[in-house]
């Protein structure tokens, strides 16, 4: 077995703003989900810098890091995570409590159609509204950046396209919303494409005029 180390990502300079529906796509192994999590704070660069909202994330501390990911950043996965055990209410309120969020769980259940799904649990839920959860336990502590690793990977297309429109709409209220996708049907939905290869950006293309979700198929 051989000790060298692998260079995930190469080095590259890239600016999010607020309001922006980035998707970025790839293949398998170029970098994509390694730029999520530099983003999201889970991993550290081994040089450079991140600045996210004036802050050089890359300087932090463990403790910082953190506090950086309690409070701004949301981070939603293809696999849902919910705690089995306790209910979609629970979950978030779970998430709420543990980041001192400034809304409720109520008002974000509602927020993705789930008023009606509050006392049910995990297993009680459709793959949908099980994501739904998992992108109510993200935006419960309000953050300016919400980050989805193949959030629709696991979904029919149908669900797939409610929680693509949501997303939509989050992006409206001046959120910067990173989505990264093997689906590049998905890419016609944001407002800025990137294509990630061999650790580097490929290309950087703006969408001039968005698809709404409900338009797509695959």
């Amino acid at each position: 077995m051989g000790s060298g180390q692998v260079e995930a990502l190469k080095p590259l300079d890239l600016r999010l703003n607020a309001g922006e529906f980035v998707t970025i796509v790839g293949p398998s192994g170029s970098g994509k989900t390694t730029l999520l999590n530099l983003i999201g704070g889970i991993d550290s660069p081994t040089e450079g810098k991140i600045v996210v909202q004036g802050q050089d994330i890359s300087r932090l501390n463990r403790a910082g890091l953190t506090e950086y990911r309690r409070t701004s950043v949301g981070i939603v996965f293809q696999f849902f995570n919910l705690i089995p055990n306790l209910t979609a209410r629970e979950n978030v309120e779970l998430i709420a409590d543990l980041t001192g969020a400034r809304r409720s769980a109520l008002e974000v259940l509602d927020m993705v159609g789930l008023s009606d799904r509050l006392d049910h649990f995990p297993h009680e839920l459709s793959g949908g509204e099980q994501q739904r959860v998992a992108i109510a336990r993200a935006l419960v502590k309000d953050p300016p950046i919400l980050l989805g690793d193949e959030p629709t990977g696991n979904l029919d297309c149908e669900t797939g396209r409610r929680i693509l429109k949501l997303l939509q709409q989050l992006r409206t209220r001046d959120r910067c919303i990173i989505l990264v996708t093997h689906n590049t049907t998905l890419t016609r939905v944001g407002t800025r494409v990137i294509q990630i290869g061999g650790g580097r950006v490929q290309s950087d293309t703006p969408v001039e005029d968005p698809a709404p979700a409900d338009e797509l198929t695959w």
